[in-house]
């Protein structure tokens, strides 16, 4: 067991060496892209990152010359001069005010980069996902989507915390060889020699944990992916008793994540007192020659106070170094899988017709339409049909025969691959952004409640009033259960309205869509929660009102409503019935009609509605 579970981690270990090559590359382009969106508040973080660097390499040469000017002549003397210590005391509390304006800079000036970068790419990701047509999202699942807009973009602007003090700590360590060569030539090369060990340190370190952290992030996004799916489908899990399967799921994938983190702790924890006690060991080395040299008289103690401290800030940069080329391996699979969004194609692209003008219902037309979810695939075909203004037409048929997927060709998340769609005599690919939504609302199956009053449900953002709610709550019969409300419309629904039963979460969304008076109504099987009685009231009240508002002053005709029914109440009350069979209209009249002479219709609505008397039984 050991023996395969160790040939396995040396496997993933190569795999992911090999994914990492190159990460340091990547990641320096990816800091590039940061510099160039960002390049005043860079320069600003990097001047306060630079002067904390001249200031604390300063730091050195004020403690060598208090050495040699104040420490040692009190010791030679016994007495110390006064003016000196002040001058002493002004030198270092400059230096240490000039440091600490440095440090905010330097701090604040990063802080503002990073979440800058952060939000303008999160709003970026956001405006793609809005962009992107309802096909690219259906491939793609909302954990995913989710990862890619939260944690993969902070992954990708992880390196920006560190970078102004990376750049500022190399400026530093220049100033502080230059100074430890100034001070003394021969304590300066002895101490240089540790830094090809710390570079090499650092090396190996990079090699063995960069495959394992890009891993590591990896990993992030598919627990993140698999959380999600499991709260989103929380009542398929319980109703089906998968509790056990769905904590095992993700308990597997968050052991991998934690067993990938322990290894790269691990390694970090390796090396990280190897790179601490590289330094101290040049720093004994610089005083173990300093010593014999200020014995012979070639060096002053000064010199070696100060090249040895200049040695442990010399040491600095070069971790810091190491920090910021740690964080590549994550910023680099989070700004490539950012990337995949931003640069994914399938525009919805729009035209700029208004509108179309008028009161009452739409005429909607449906001319030769096709359309298939895969290349190649023909789920609807030839399909057309005119629904008068003010009219209702009902969509029938099985499972698979293409009703669900009418709907969303009429409300526009997908464009049809074939033919056209008309409101009014304007086909809605020529309509600007947002017109639609001015004609048309849909009240789906699954009606979506967010965790709001019922006003900000109903509403939703509309400038509407309290009489115009209970308006469209009355048409929708919910105005009598939010009557007995204790907070009327001021009641909060929970997350997904969960407080109210499922034909009550129908009926406030169905309300959703009337307050709004749309022209073209679609009902996708919107009623399937409510008893058949109250779902009577509804189609009444929608077919004798104007969108639930009142009958037109100029006698206009009312919404148009498409409907997918299965009741044989509902569909009898539209004016043309479309029977639906493997994605094209087998035949079309009025209910009675089609029950008539059509064998397969009469057999569809007739099971339907057995089954429904077995279930009420």
């Amino acid at each position: 067991m050991s023996d395969t579970r160790g040939r396995s981690e040396t496997g993933l270990a190569d795999r992911n060496h090999r994914q990492g090559r190159g990460s340091t590359r990547a990641g320096f382009a990816v800091l590039w892209v940061a510099i160039k969106r960002e390049p005043g508040v860079f320069a600003i973080s990097t001047a306060g990152s630079i002067l904390f660097g001249a200031l604390t390499v300063a730091d050195a040469w004020v403690l060598g010359w208090s050495t040699d000017n104040v420490v040692l002549p009190a010791f030679r003397d016994g007495e110390v001069d006064g003016g000196l210590l002040w001058a002493i005391l002004a030198l270092f509390m400059g230096v240490a005010i000039l440091r600490a304006v440095g440090i905010v800079a330097r701090r604040v000036g990063a802080g503002v980069m990073q979440y800058r970068l952060q939000a303008s790419t999160r709003r970026a990701v956001t405006r793609r996902y809005l962009a992107l047509p309802m096909e690219w999202h259906q491939k793609h699942p909302t954990g995913e989507l989710l990862s890619n807009a939260n944690s993969d973009v902070e992954a990708a602007w992880g390196p920006i915390a560190p970078l102004p003090m990376a750049v500022g700590t190399v400026a530093m360590m220049v100033i502080a060889i230059g100074q430890m060569l100034v001070a003394d030539l021969v304590l300066a090369v002895v101490g240089l020699l540790i830094f090809p060990a710390i570079i090499a340190t650092n090396v190996v370190y990079q090699h063995l944990s960069q495959g394992w952290a890009t891993r590591a992030q990896e990993l992030r996004a598919e627990v993140s992916e698999i959380a999600h799916e499991s709260f989103d489908g929380a009542m398929v899990v319980k109703t089906l008793g998968r509790e056990p399967q769905e904590t095992e799921r993700f308990a597997a994938k968050a052991r991998e994540l934690r067993e990938v983190n322990i290894r790269v702790g691990r390694i970090r924890a390796a090396f990280d007192p190897i790179l601490a006690a590289l330094p101290n060991v040049g720093v004994l080395i610089v005083l173990a020659v300093g010593v014999s040299r200020v014995s012979s008289g070639a060096a002053v103690a000064g010199d070696v106070v100060t090249v040895a401290y200049l040695l442990t800030i010399v040491s600095f940069p070069i971790r810091s170094i190491g920090w910021l080329l740690g964080e590549f391996p994550r910023s680099v699979v989070g700004y490539r899988r950012v990337d995949t969004v931003l640069r994914s194609t399938g525009e919805m692209p729009y035209g700029d017709q208004p509108a179309p003008t008028g009161t009452g219902g739409v005429e909607l037309r449906v001319e030769d339409l096709g359309y298939g979810y895969e290349p190649g695939q023909r789920l609807l075909e030839g399909l057309s049909f005119v629904a008068a203004p003010g009219s209702t037409i009902a969509l029938v048929g099985a499972t698979a025969s293409g009703k669900s997927t009418i709907t969303t060709l009429l409300t526009r998340l997908v464009d049809p691959h074939r033919g056209a769609i008309t409101i009014d005599g304007a086909d809605l690919r020529d309509l600007a952004p947002g017109a639609l939504a001015e004609q048309v609302a849909i009240v789906p199956q699954s009606a979506f409640l967010f965790d709001d009053t019922i006003r900000g449900n109903v509403a939703l953002g509309a400038d509407v009033s309290d009489e115009q709610i209970w308006a469209a709550l009355r048409v929708a019969q919910a105005d009598g259960f939010v009557e007995q409300l204790a907070e009327g419309l001021s009641t909060r629904l929970g997350e997904r309205g969960t407080s109210l039963s499922g034909g009550q979460r129908q009926r406030i969304s169905l309300a959703r869509a009337l307050v709004r008076r749309p022209r073209l109504l679609i009902l996708d099987d919107a009623t399937s929660a409510v008893d058949p009685e109250v779902e009577q009231r509804i189609l009444a009240g929608l077919r004798s009102h104007d969108g639930g508002h009142g009958s037109t002053s100029d006698g206009s005709s009312g919404t148009t409503l498409v409907v997918v029914a299965y009741r044989k109440a509902t569909i009898g009350l539209a004016d043309e019935v479309l029977h639906l069979e493997g994605g094209r209209i087998a035949d079309r009249g009025t209910h009675a009609d089609l029950l008539r002479r059509s064998p397969s219709y009469a057999r569809l609505v007739n099971a339907y509605e057995h089954s429904s008397e077995q279930v009420t039984r």
